[in-house]
């Protein structure tokens, strides 16, 4: 039977309380040497998200001033970039960029890390950690930001996220605002990646409020932020100015295709301020052109030309507009209306895949730098999820999806039947494109560039360029004008350095052109040049390619092969 004895514990305590702690030169100092007691992820922990900010925490307070890049290492093969900050008793590794899927993990905190005391750590720590093949969405930025002071009483705060969330899940139990420790009570909405949280009152003047967006968010296939997101603001004295009514109302429909679009404001605005700049109307993408005027609390909006039947509008206006004090308003306030009548139907009816920015058979990459796609899906099939890359909310790569999502034909039902049937509406538009004869087509060869075309049908029978000059479609004030370019083979845009291209290549829209009604039928591949600015929907055979740095009103759209973005591509919904 084993003895309790009360001397030998306190002798292993005094050990381990006053046994020296070696420093690097090897002079022994008394104390209580540091020590690794926590790190974040834990040691073999798996599905760690790519977002993952990694943290240690000591036993003791550390010397900031050693804890560095070169003290602190996350590796696997080689070590990866990141901001390396030390508070408290942790130290947090940021990294530069997210993480790779399905990769496990090093982490080192090297000896020469000390305390306050010059205690060093008696040996190097090191963890392991394995990433999974989810990305968790985070919160990218918020309104007011984090630590703004003289916040307007009256602000509406907001919250943007990396990607699509489940709308079902922003509300007001993930999204909450605090005054100390009084919740203040307010409607949350969500849209287009932002989570908005309107205030019921005004807060209070000079107080500082906190807002938590918690780990009950999720995405759209049901992954939650890794963490609460937390951030503060303290208010001011002012109140800014606020638009209290618009003429069409927000959601109005069967306006009035000549209608005039006011907004009435609660106070005297800065006349100066109210512009084209601050006041402005999309249809799509597309901004409307139009007179704008300020009288009476009111500014008023009259487009040049009268508004397209049966199409949806949105007005905006900006923070740029302030009141005679110079204050502005807290937030855009945007507001949409549907006018009256038919819609146009184009003559090519691209059917479900409308919905598509990108869609390809076999591969979508993102190649290199931050590429952007907005209002669009991207898809795959038969292609497999896995031949998606480059893009964050796949494999944590550069690139980035806005208000869309990514579907591949692996995915869970009902999304390979959709893809199916989207694929099948590509096929039909391309032939429809393909065969179309009225108006007779007339006959392009070689280089369009430096033309000035009007609506029509455009018939290559071997390759097509846009290299020497712009390419100009002139609508001749029709908004519905289309054009229609068969092309037996390549397509080619040709461009260079900085964008838009200054020595042509570029796509060019007057007289009320709209990229949404252009078609370009490629044979063969369709390559769209470095720093080119490009309108219009390709429908390509084989593959399409954007090169370095161009950008795209429109969509790249492909049946058998890849579409690749080679470096920092957009593509905005037409």
């Amino acid at each position: 039977m084993k003895t309790f004895k009360p001397l030998s514990i306190f002798t292993l305590i005094m050990l381990v309380l006053f046994a020296a702690c070696e420093k690097d030169d090897f002079i022994e100092t008394i104390g209580i040497c540091p020590l690794v007691i926590a790190t974040n992820p834990e040691n073999d922990a798996t599905n760690v998200p790519l977002s993952q900010v990694i943290t240690v925490t000591f036993n003791v307070e550390m010397n900031p001033t050693t804890i560095t890049e070169a003290s602190f290492i996350i590796e696997s093969g080689a070590a990866i970039t990141g901001t390396v900050t030390y508070n408290g008793f942790t130290a947090t590794f940021t990294p530069a960029a997210p993480l790779e899927i399905s990769t496990t993990y090093t982490g080192r905190i090297k000896t020469s890390v000390k305390d306050l005391n010059g205690n060093a750590l008696q040996e190097e720590y090191v963890w392991t950690f394995s990433t999974g093949a989810t990305v968790s969405p985070m919160v990218i930025s918020t309104n007011p930001e984090d630590n703004e002071t003289d916040v307007v009483i009256n602000t509406i705060i907001t919250a943007t996220f990396s990607q699509q969330m489940d709308p079902l899940t922003i509300n007001e139990t993930s999204f909450i605002l605090m005054d100390g420790s009084t919740a203040i009570t307010g409607v949350v909405t969500y849209n287009d990646v932002t989570a908005t949280f309107t205030p019921s009152a005004n807060l209070d003047a000079n107080t500082l409020y906190s807002v938590t967006i918690t780990t009950d968010a999720t995405n759209t296939t049901g992954i939650s932020l890794e963490n609460n997101y937390e951030w503060s603001f303290t208010t001011g004295t002012l109140i800014s100015p606020m638009v209290i009514s618009t003429d069409p109302e927000d959601n109005e429909i069967d306006v009035a295709l000549d209608k005039t679009i006011t907004a009435t404001f609660s106070e005297p605005m800065d006349l100066a301020t109210i512009d084209e700049t601050t006041f402005t109307l999309q249809e799509g993408t597309n901004f409307i052109t139009g007179t704008i005027s300020y009288n009476a609390l009111t500014a008023s909006f009259v487009p040049s030309v009268d508004l397209l039947p049966g199409t949806l509008y949105k007005a905006t206006i900006t923070t740029g507009a302030t009141n005679v004090a110079g204050i502005p308003l807290a937030n855009n306030y945007e507001w949409e209306f549907t006018t009256a009548g038919t819609p146009f139907e184009p003559t090519i009816d691209l059917g479900s895949v409308e919905r598509f920015g990108i869609i390809s058979g076999v591969a979508v990459s993102n190649n290199a730098g931050p590429s952007e796609i907005h209002d669009l899906d991207i898809g795959i099939y038969p292609g497999a999820r896995s031949s998606i890359t480059g893009f964050f909310d796949v494999d944590g790569g550069p690139g980035l999806i806005f208000n869309g999502d990514f579907y591949a034909a692996d995915d869970a039902d009902p999304v390979p039947a959709m893809l199916l049937q989207a694929k099948d509406d590509l096929t039909a538009a391309y032939l429809a494109a393909e065969g179309a004869t009225s108006p007779a087509p007339a006959t392009v060869a070689g280089d369009l560039g430096g033309q000035t075309l009007p609506p029509g049908i455009y018939k290559s029978n071997s390759t097509l360029m846009i290299q020497n000059g712009n390419l100009t479609l002139d609508g001749q004030g029709d908004p519905n004008a289309e054009w229609i370019f068969q092309i037996a083979s390549d397509f080619t845009t040709v461009g260079g350095s900085p964008y838009p291209s200054p020595a042509g290549g570029n796509v060019i829209l007057i007289g009320g052109a709209q990229a949404k009604n252009i078609i370009w039928q490629v044979g063969s591949s369709a390559v769209i040049g470095d720093y080119t600015s490009f309108k219009g929907n390709v429908l390509a055979l084989t593959s399409v390619t954007m090169n370095a740095y161009s950008q795209a009103v429109g969509r790249m759209l492909c049946s058998n092969g890849a579409v690749t973005l080679t470096s920092t591509n957009f593509i905005y919904r037409p």
